[in-house]
């Protein structure tokens, strides 16, 4: 890797002593490598000075949420295959000109506004907390049902906080002045001051800190928290608590792409369009099941009465009802009728029993692995955000 042209222009350097301004640094490089040049100038990417044909997704490198979004890959017939696990590329056999790049969530976003990926896959959080609202960055789907976890303010259950219990009560306890304000941990330096400051908190120090926020305020190292939660267990064990309206952000996976790469990288819009389809028709499926049954009757529309007679056994748009043909004293009748309908599983046991008091009888259950639509909406919404 080299740099094939580097210019540094340095206004009043920090490393400079003055007694008179602010301040600031500019600089402006191009790095060529392979077959990747970019140039940034204070935070703008030039989208043309890229030269690359292949397309990059962006995947979790490590943790939970990489290995779960490896299982939706693959239960949606998107295996990533990566010969080396050391390695941070690999593809995916069945997208061609897909590169796959692992890396850290938040350098998942960076990378995607400045051009040196396509497509991305984290949570919301990460989205949120590193993208700033950034216009470039649009979120493809929204809910990959996976990664759940709420972005929450949470003060001790004791002392001053005991009776505390809404972030309006907070905002208005008058301990907090300029010399003694509300002192926060967080590692969200972004979304932390502006929910804060948008629920009328002015008085507040933030501290980043990373990891094992919740001993912060036993420690005496800050008044309250704003961190992930996932279930709320190590708040109550250390003695924290949430409050009402004190929830920043619910959170899961996401897909997120950029929005500059969609409307000219070739071939990116055909391929997100693939993997949205995939992702709605597994996600739409998960939980549900097929169950088939033959049912004696008159006609194939007094069994369909029959079955719709009964809440649960309306399917997604109704029961299919075919004909079973028999050889009944030497010629072929349909006195019996195969009913297919699609129920889901919280809803599985109900279904069957409501199936044999109607006269149903061999009942075959099997789970979905798909469910495709005439077209996801979240395409019709995608096209919408990018005017086309």
């Amino acid at each position: 890797m080299a740099a094939s042209l580097i210019q540094t222009s340095l206004h009043q350097c920090p490393f400079l002593p003055s007694s008179h301004s602010t301040t600031t640094t500019t600089v402006k490089f191009t790095v060529s490598c392979c077959s990747v040049s970019s140039a940034v100038v204070n935070g703008n990417v030039d989208m043309k000075a890229i030269d690359r044909n292949e397309i990059r997704l962006g995947l979790p490198s490590k943790g939970r949420m990489a290995s779960d979004t490896l299982d939706l890959l693959k239960d949606c017939q998107l295996s990533v295959r990566q010969p080396n696990p050391r390695q941070y590329v690999a593809d995916i056999p069945q997208l061609s000109n897909v590169e796959v790049w692992f890396q850290r969530p938040k350098d998942i976003v960076r990378k995607l506004v400045s051009g040196d990926l396509d497509l991305g896959i984290v949570g919301l959080d990460t989205l949120s907390e590193h993208g700033q609202g950034n216009e470039d960055l649009i979120l493809v789907h929204d809910a990959l049902a996976y990664g759940d976890c709420r972005l929450s303010l949470a003060i001790p259950k004791y002392g001053i906080f005991e009776k505390i219990n809404s972030v309006k009560e907070l905002a208005q306890m008058p301990q907090w002045t300029a010399e003694k304000p509300l002192r926060v941990a967080t590692g969200f330096s972004y979304l932390g001051p502006k929910f804060l400051k948008d629920n009328g908190l002015q008085h507040v120090n933030f501290s980043t800190a990373d990891g094992a926020l919740e001993a912060a305020p036993a420690m005496g190292i800050a008044d309250a928290i704003v961190d992930l939660v996932s279930s709320g267990t190590t708040l109550k064990e250390n003695n924290l608590k949430e409050i009402e309206g004190g929830v920043l952000l619910e959170s899961q996976a996401v897909l997120v792409a950029s929005k500059k790469s969609l409307l000219q990288r070739k071939g990116l819009l055909d391929t997100t369009h693939e993997i949205l389809e995939r992702f709605e028709a597994h996600l739409r499926a998960l939980g549900q099941f097929t169950v088939v049954a033959n049912m004696r009757g008159s006609s194939a529309e007094e069994v369909a009465e029959r079955i719709l007679s009964q809440p649960s056994l309306s399917g997604l748009q109704g029961p299919t009802v075919s004909p079973v043909f028999r050889k009944i004293d030497g010629e072929v009748k349909a006195d019996h009728y195969a009913i297919v309908i699609c129920v889901p599983k919280k809803l599985l046991y109900k279904s069957v029993q409501q199936l044999r008091a109607i006269g149903g009888s061999g009942v075959l259950v099997s789970p979905l692995t798909y469910i495709f639509d005439e077209e996801t909406p979240r395409w019709h919404q995608l096209l919408s955000k990018l005017g086309l």
